[in-house]
């Protein structure tokens, strides 16, 4: 026996590859064709069950129909995607490494004599692949390069610069403007590589087994004076000594909870200093205990003041220190609502809203936002959006409007104008809307400013019309005076929305700053629902300038990615706003939206702002009623999640909502799928966006690719000109150039970081503080950490 024919069992297993990846590619092309995809996935089917049958003869010409295939292949796939890297990948992982084994000798010695001539096209082929991703390598087509301006000579001063002292953080956006901005300067691109772990706190609050999937730590920490206070998400309050991370105290509310809860997170507290005239809301003089009180609210739908000198509760508000959010409440089951933010807090009042339990039941808790006495506890006011007098009191014969919109997030609250600038969800269910009347229409999704003494309106802005998508304001507003080219300081809000939009208003009456035309947007309701013709789209905006098409779908190989592009052509899609379907819709920006609760980091000085948006798309599919899906919930209890079937009780559909993935759990999408990027608020201009983390964590082996993956929280910037974020799905902190958006530093978290940093300082030593603690439903490692950064301390 010669050689050769010792190796033809190679050759016929090569030849079954390339048959059974034909087989593969040729069902599913003709599949795909069918719907109106693309044609190649037929043609390289046969192509290589061309080269198969050419193989079992041991005929030569199979090179050159491989070779063809390959030039064909490159030539298809640069021009769906350009010069992008991980979008090509996955139309050549499979194809050249195959187009390579067939160049090597164990197949060409059993092609014949003459094969060396059919080498050389297949090399040439393979070379060309290599020099496309060389190419690809070299480039990112979806990176913007830019450098965002030095600090403005006529920058006006920053409206609550004379809030506190440059080194505290008292608030969830260091103040109630949102602005996520430290003054601080000792940090600087030049030394961050110098950050040092300064102090870790373990809270000792882990998930139980009667905790929902949708567990979070989401929590950025406030400091005042020497102390930082921050809620666990059991909502455990803990005050920590600023300098080491000494615990001072704590105060635990024992909450009550069960796995049926959709939340059990904690995003901060609120705190509330006594001022040496201040005087209570009816004109009696403050009480001289609590003078320094944490506002804590709850997920079993209460608002606790504790002493943040002590630790103690503050007696005289409402009862031993607590308030029952439940109280005027039309229905009162248990994580049904739960405030999950902290509230905003004035001289007078504490304002708190609360999420409602999403598309469960048209039998909910209200989403009214309430004002308390700070001192007493006692309700002031009231504005429940649902209801046609919003601003009525609950009584012996009125209760709050069930399901009303509810608020989720933190508000904004600007001193001057007293306003409290509240961002709206949509009534629930979110995903079908044929039964919501005017009045629970009017609020929804919108920006609402309220007089933060009485509660009355001051004006409204509303971002979508009958929102059917959850595309509600899912984030603190940001309050910025912009000086404009004609020199005048004009006190706006920027408004970042889950569809992409940043909608920036004049904060005095609600007009728009920045135009957001209305434009059409797909029809074609759900049976019983309907449609607004069109929607605003602001000119400051990170949606895609595109739709998505085939050419998008993405997989870690081109057999997922075949999939995908047969999923996406299963489902119904013309753009934004496609409206939800029985046929499956897909909604892009998705569920969680280009942007989330972490919001804006902005620079009041520079007149620039650090966003982190996202791009996952979703899939949400309308389930009518039936056996398998019942009217009325009966025995169903919530599932604790926000994804996955949920019920809408009392609308005539269900829905399963849940990321858009391949089979083997990648997104559809190609990335990235996440960024960082800066923006000039003088010109509304996005100046530059980086793909931002790795898949380190998130892929089944640790390769740090830098594909741009999705983050939940926000950033932190600073006045030295470095800004923070940790949020992203592989578990680390990282720093940027704030000019340029240049990558800085990076430390490796213990668990994930689903939250936003923050920023003070001790004894002139700046601090870079993150709670990392994971987040549940979003897949990232669980934990209990508090985890402080600073620079070396000099001798």
């Amino acid at each position: 026996m010669n050689m050769s024919q010792g190796l033809r069992p190679v050759l016929a297993i090569t030849a079954a590859v390339c048959a059974l990846i034909g087989l593969y590619l040729l069902a599913g092309g003709v599949w795909l064709t069918a719907l109106g995809g693309s044609l190649y996935y037929v043609v390289a089917g046969i192509m290589l069950l061309v080269t198969a049958v050419l193989l079992l003869r041991r005929r030569q010409e199979a090179l050159w129909v491989y070779a063809a295939l390959l030039i064909g292949t490159m030539v298809w796939a640069v021009g769906e995607v350009g010069f992008d890297f991980w979008a090509l990948a996955p139309r050549g992982d499979v194809l050249v490494p195959l187009g390579i084994w067939l160049l090597l000798p164990p197949v060409t010695r059993n092609l014949g004599p003459a094969t060396r001539a059919a080498q050389l096209p297949l090399g040439l082929s393979v070379g060309a692949a290599v020099v496309v991703v060389g190419m690809a390598l070299t480039q990112d087509p979806q990176d913007i390069a830019g450098a965002l301006p030095a600090v403005a000579q006529d920058a006006p001063a920053p409206g609550d610069a004379d809030q506190m002292a440059d080194a505290d953080w008292q608030a969830y956006g260091r103040t109630q403007f949102g602005d996520r901005f430290s003054p601080l300067k000792q940090i600087t691109p030049q030394n961050v590589q110098d950050l040092k772990v300064a102090w870790v706190f373990r809270t000792g609050d882990l998930k139980g087994p009667h905790d929902p999937g949708e567990i979070t730590d989401e929590v950025t920490p406030i400091k005042i004076r020497d102390t930082v206070y921050l809620c666990s998400p059991h909502q455990i309050l803990f005050a920590l000594d600023a300098a080491t991370g000494k615990l001072k105290w704590k105060f635990d509310p024992k909450i009550s909870y069960g796995p049926t809860f959709q939340h059990m997170t904690c995003r901060g507290v609120s705190y509330h200093e006594t001022k040496a005239d201040a005087q209570t809301i009816d004109g009696q003089p403050a009480p001289t205990d609590c003078a320094h009180r944490v506002l804590l609210p709850t997920n079993d739908g209460h608002l606790y003041a504790i002493d943040a000198d002590s630790g103690e509760r503050c007696a005289g508000f409402g009862t031993n220190g607590a308030v029952d959010l439940t109280e005027g409440m039309p229905f009162k089951q248990a994580g049904f609502y739960e405030a999950t933010s902290p509230p905003v807090v004035t001289d007078k009042m504490v304002i708190v809203s609360g999420a409602v339990m999403d598309n469960y039941s048209t039998r909910e808790p209200s989403g009214v936002t309430r004002g308390f006495d700070v001192y007493t506890g006692k309700l002031v006011w009231a504005f429940d959006p649902g209801n046609p007098d919003p601003n009525e009191m609950p009584s012996d014969t009125h209760k709050f409007v069930p399901n009303s919109p509810n608020s989720w997030i933190v508000s904004s609250y600007d001193p001057k104008l007293n306003l409290i600038y509240i961002p709206m969800g949509v009534q629930t269910p979110d995903i079908w809307g044929g039964n919501r009347g005017a009045d629970s229409e009017r609020y929804a999704s919108a920006i609402v400013a309220l007089n933060a003494d009485t509660g009355k309106l001051a004006w409204s802005y509303q971002t979508v019309h009958h929102d059917l998508w959850d595309m509600d304001i899912p984030a603190q507003p940001s309050l910025v005076d912009i000086r404009t080219a004609g020199g005048e300081i004009v006190p706006a809000l920027y408004a970042p929305a889950k569809t992409g939009n940043i909608f920036v208003l004049d904060r005095r009456d609600g007009k728009l700053i920045v135009p957001a035309p209305e434009t059409k947007v797909p029809q074609g309701p759900a049976p019983g629902d309907h449609l607004s013709p069109t929607q605003p789209f602001s000119e400051l905006t990170f949606r895609p300038k595109q739709n998505l098409t085939g050419a998008d779908m993405w997989g870690g190989t081109m057999f997922d990615q075949l999939m995908c592009r047969i999923m996406f052509h299963q489902l119904r899609y013309e753009g934004p706003f496609t409206p939800p379907s029985l046929q499956g819709t897909l909604v892009f920006p998705g569920n969680l939206g280009m942007f989330e609760w972490g919001g804006l980091a902005v620079d009041p000085v520079r007149q620039i702002a650090v966003a982190n948006p996202i791009a996952i798309p979703f899939v949400s599919r309308l389930i009518p009623r039936g056996p398998n899906n019942p009217a009325n919930p009966d025995q169903s209890q919530p599932s604790g999640s926000e994804t996955g079937v949920q019920p809408q009780f009392g609308v005539p559909y269900g829905v399963t909502l849940n990321p858009f993935l391949s089979p083997l759990g990648l997104p559809c999408k190609k990335p990235g799928w996440g960024f960082m990027a800066g923006i000039d608020l003088k010109t509304s201009k996005i100046v530059w966006m980086h793909r931002n983390g790795t898949i380190r964590d998130s892929a089944p082996l640790p390769i740090p690719f830098k594909l741009g993956v999705p983050s939940l929280g926000g950033p932190l910037t600073t006045a030295g000109g470095v800004a923070f974020l940790t949020s992203t799905a592989d578990y680390y902190i990282r720093a940027y150039d704030v000019t340029t958006g240049k990558q800085l530093w990076q430390d490796r978290l213990p668990a994930g970081g689903q939250s936003t940093p923050m920023s003070y300082a001790v004894n002139g030593r700046q601090f870079i503080v993150t709670a990392d603690g994971g987040h549940g439903s979003f897949g990232t490692k669980l934990g209990d950490y508090v985890v402080a950064y600073a620079l070396p301390e000099t001798p």
